[in-house]
């Protein structure tokens, strides 16, 4: 397959630390060109990371025809007005996630991802440990999958971070409590009907440092998960079914080109004797994600996660946001 030509718009920690570094290792890609509206960080990203190009605005790099393909890791708030702006262009666009501050503002895509290809870059469900513990739910290892737990959390107290920066779409629920929401869509497939959160917010940044939520599945089959920004960092992502569960102990941060493993256990015993801990070959998440699209991008494959799928996860985000103002279940909208 011919590589795709891709460019990054913007310098974010996430791009330059884990998703690039993936993207370069791929025989299906190249990485071209980074821009930033500030033209010394771009160089210094682009030669820190061996992309040829560097441009100072965001514009010159849509503008470049050579350019099929374009990441944006900026803000939240940047996500789809930027997007729309690639789309434009003609460049087939991988946002970060959440893709929108609310569903309403995802659905402005649609029209985009007409002609181009829009995706939300969930880069989990492309690892193996996601998908390895997806089949065995659907063999049925654990019997019956009835609740989804997960918990995710990191300590960042920096005022300058735009995760603490309200007015851009900063806080743990957007940030990282969008991980949750996919996984419970992802393991369970289905749609959740209504759900419920409790927040507990930064007196300063005003974001929700604290967030814990309930999405009901209807027939018996929930998610419910915390996350936080000022805690001591920790993730877990636990599967549980009638007849056992599988537990992720890193769902989110895995080690990049390292082995994984995921824990099934039988539940004989309350003190583990029943877990099997099933290794995973070596894998980049970020890099698997990239080809995806990559393949995509060339016809080589359909991409399995739309625009569409982006706008639902954004409908139960919104619903655990008005929960906190309503102090009760809120139903996950459907529509336009």
């Amino acid at each position: 397959m011919k590589k795709v030509v891709w460019g990054v718009i913007g310098t974010a920690k996430i791009g330059r630390e884990r998703v690039l570094p993936g993207m370069l290792k791929s025989e299906l890609i190249e990485v071209r060109a980074i821009a930033s509206r500030n033209e010394g960080a771009a160089s210094s990203a682009a030669y820190a990371l061996g992309i040829p190009q560097a441009y100072g605005s965001y514009e010159a790099l849509l503008a470049d025809p050579e350019i099929e393909a374009v990441y944006n890791p900026l803000p939240n708030h940047l996500h789809v007005p930027i997007t729309l702006a690639a789309a434009a262009a003609g460049k087939h666009v991988l946002c970060e996630k959440p893709i929108a501050l609310t569903a309403e503002e995802a659905t402005k895509l649609r029209d985009a991802a007409k002609s181009v290809l829009i995706a939300e870059a969930f880069m989990v469900r492309f690892h193996p440990q996601w998908l390895r513990a997806r089949e065995l739910v659907r063999e049925g290892r654990i019997g019956e999958l009835r609740a989804v737990q997960m918990f995710f959390a990191y300590n960042n107290l920096d005022p300058n971070n735009v995760r603490n920066k309200a007015e851009i779409g900063g806080g743990g629920l957007y940030d990282i409590g969008c991980y949750p929401v996919v996984a419970g869509r992802f393991f369970l497939e289905s749609e959740p009907t209504r759900a419920i959160a409790l927040f507990e917010r930064d007196p300063a940044f005003r974001t929700d440092r604290l967030t814990s939520g309930l999405v009901d599945f209807g027939d018996g089959r929930r998610l419910d998960f915390t996350v936080g920004t000022q805690l001591a960092p920790h993730q877990r992502l636990n599967l549980c079914g009638t007849k056992g569960r599988i537990e992720i102990p890193i769902p989110v941060n895995a080690p990049q080109g390292a082995p994984t493993r995921i824990l099934v256990d039988d539940c004989r015993s309350l003190d583990g004797a029943g877990i099997v801990a099933e290794e995973l070959p070596a894998s980049d998440q970020y890099q698997l994600q990239g080809e995806a699209f990559s393949r995509a991008v060339r016809g080589e494959a359909t991409l399995p996660w739309s625009v569409e799928d982006a706008i639902a996860n954004m409908r139960v985000i919104d619903a655990l946001f008005r929960s906190e103002k309503s102090g009760a279940f809120e139903p996950v909208l459907r529509g336009n």
